[in-house]
């Protein structure tokens, strides 16, 4: 039964459901702004260390992810034992002062460190945004909320690459750091001020190997956990692909870089559309409905980008055109995989956010570096992953489900 959660716990009179939903969808744009903000410049800054392979400058994202995933790990679970505040504040102020020290990073390798460092300090504000909202809500209304949260995160895809081409106008690239700084300013006071803690003392639980082994248990062996994970992380994997590639496409295949804002921009609409209609329909329709639909037309385009890039006919319209479709899909299928992952999980919110969040990252950022480094001046390597993305997804979710998809559940009470 689809119901508010915990409500003893968090029965709190601040902030409102659209402050919440304002403060959890910047808390979540940060990741946005650290990479998609960077993808503009990252020839700056291989011309700035003297990075010769073109493909080496794909690190500076890649980095970041790495850091963004490994330190879900912990997050989570410290959260569990801590509260959510605490922790929230410290991965927030991790995240600026790493902003900073990119900004002033003397050596590509020690850019490649502060970045490593920055996506483990977003990691904390990311995974922990999951873990609030489970506390206040669970199933349907969670994918709703959600859905809400990421319509108003999606201006940061949409903006992030045009702020950052309009840095590099009028300052040097490390500026952008500055800006990703500011930002996470203006989160730790927000959050600081209005956020109260929404896990109760008698909810917390210890932080011991045992207990460590008792949560990770509980979450590896719901089977609804572990597929939509999986499924989740394929999907992140296509993603990371399209971030790690999507610069050199623009400059060496149609050799129009300034026209990348612009299509980050259309393909991020396509997204917040998708997010919007989730969360009109959730409801009545159901997780699963909706986002197995989602997952077969997120595959299905792209095997036709696929097959357009082989034909050779690919084109900067054809280009933007099936990437914002499939994007559309995407953001469906996302909302509802990750609220069907922790719907049996609730018990350990936290820890369940962080082990699902870490997997997701690590093997979608994997995917992404891989495929990126595959780039050949053409789209086919970019589409070849994303349709193999799309059915490894199909499969785990087939596997999960025992082949019963686009199942409505009973309408809620």
């Amino acid at each position: 039964m689809d119901a508010p959660a915990n409500q003893q716990a968090t029965a709190v009179e601040r902030p409102g459901q659209r402050e919440f939903i304002g403060l959890i969808a910047l808390i979540m744009a940060t990741v946005a702004f650290a990479i998609d903000s960077m993808i503009p410049a990252l020839p700056a800054i291989g011309d700035t260390f003297g990075i010769t392979q073109p493909n080496d400058r794909q690190f500076v994202i890649g980095a970041f992810m790495l850091g963004f995933g490994i330190s879900q790990f912990f997050a989570g679970t410290l959260s569990d034992r801590f509260g959510r505040r605490p922790v929230l504040l410290i991965s927030i102020g991790f995240y600026v002062i790493f902003s900073l020290a990119a900004a002033f990073a003397p050596s590509f390798e020690l850019l490649i460190a502060a970045r490593v460092a920055q996506g483990a300090g977003a990691a904390g504000g990311r995974v922990l945004v999951v873990s609030i909202v489970r506390d206040r809500y669970v199933g349907r209304q969670m994918a709703r909320v959600m859905s809400l949260a990421v319509i108003i995160f999606m201006a940061a895809p949409v903006l992030a690459p045009s702020v950052g081409q309009l840095i590099l106008l009028i300052a040097p690239w490390r500026w952008i750091f500055v800006a990703l700084a500011t930002i996470g300013v203006v989160i730790l006071l927000w959050a600081g001020l209005r956020l109260p803690e929404t896990l109760a003392p008698d909810r917390r639980i210890g932080v011991s190997p045992a207990r460590l082994r008792q949560s990770y248990a509980t979450v590896l062996r719901d089977r609804q956990s572990t597929g939509y994970t999986l499924a989740g992380a394929f999907a992140t994997g296509a993603l990371m692909s399209f971030l790690h590639s999507v610069q050199q496409i623009f400059a060496d295949v149609f050799h129009a870089p300034h026209l990348l804002a612009v299509a980050f921009g259309v393909v991020a609409s396509t997204m917040a559309i998708g997010s919007l209609i989730n969360s009109r329909l959730v409801v009545k329709l159901g997780m699963r409905f909706i986002g197995h639909w989602a997952l077969i037309g997120f595959t299905a385009f792209g095997g036709l980008h696929l097959a357009v890039a082989l034909s050779g006919h690919e084109t900067i319209v054809s280009f933007t055109l099936i990437q914002a479709l499939t994007m559309g899909c995407f953001s469906l299928a996302a909302a509802n995989f990750g609220a069907l992952a922790m719907e049996n999980v609730g018990e350990v919110a936290g820890t369940a956010s962080s082990l699902q969040g870490a997997f997701a990252t690590i093997l979608g950022a994997g995917i992404g570096v891989s495929v990126g480094q595959q780039f050949d001046g053409t789209t086919v390597p970019l589409y070849a992953g994303f349709f193999l993305c799309g059915l490894s997804a199909i499969v785990a979710i087939l596997i999960t489900e025992r082949g019963r998809l686009f199942r409505q559940a009973a309408k809620p009470a």
